[in-house]
């Protein structure tokens, strides 16, 4: 089965090329497609801090998406684990799912800090975030992993 998506809209954001660390003061406006959509899109958006946003991985070319294992970020020091035990952006589809803050919202546009996404990235779908979609019960992860998101949404 193929699955055909339409973007909803665009990320707009001074960085151009993903960087691996720093996404935590990064503003970003995300544009959504006004021949889909009128302002009613985003009615009671406000309420809510944070978003769940999904977007495209647009700049990973065919021969750097991964279909087996690596070390993340190429780190021999760390494991070498599977894609789907990493949150690389060389991934099978290119989807990419990010929590961002809200910042503020006019019309179709959306003023949001974190979002580690770079300009002109195509944006599939977004949510607002609920904190009963969060984990429940113990979170647990490999040291490498923290080790790996120490500086990434530092300021």
């Amino acid at each position: 089965m193929d699955i055909v998506l339409k973007p909803i809209g665009t990320v707009k954001t001074e960085r151009e090329e993903a960087f691996d660390d720093y996404w935590g003061s990064v503003t970003s406006t995300i544009h959504l497609d006004d021949a889909m959509f009128t302002p009613e899109v985003t009615m009671g958006l406000h309420e809510f801090s944070h978003l769940e946003v999904v977007y495209f991985f647009h700049k990973v070319v065919d021969s750097k998406v991964e279909l087996s294992a690596r070390h993340p970020r190429n780190n021999a020091e760390w494991p070498k684990v599977g894609i789907f035990s990493q949150r690389a952006k060389g991934r099978p589809n290119r989807l990419a799912v990010s929590v961002c803050r809200l910042l503020k919202i006019e019309g179709l546009t959306l003023t949001v800090e974190s979002l580690d996404a770079i300009d002109g990235t195509p944006v599939i779908d977004i949510k607002p975030y609920m904190k009963e979609f969060a984990p429940r019960g113990e979170v647990y992860q490999p040291l490498w992993s923290t080790e790996l998101m120490k500086d990434y949404f530092k300021k």
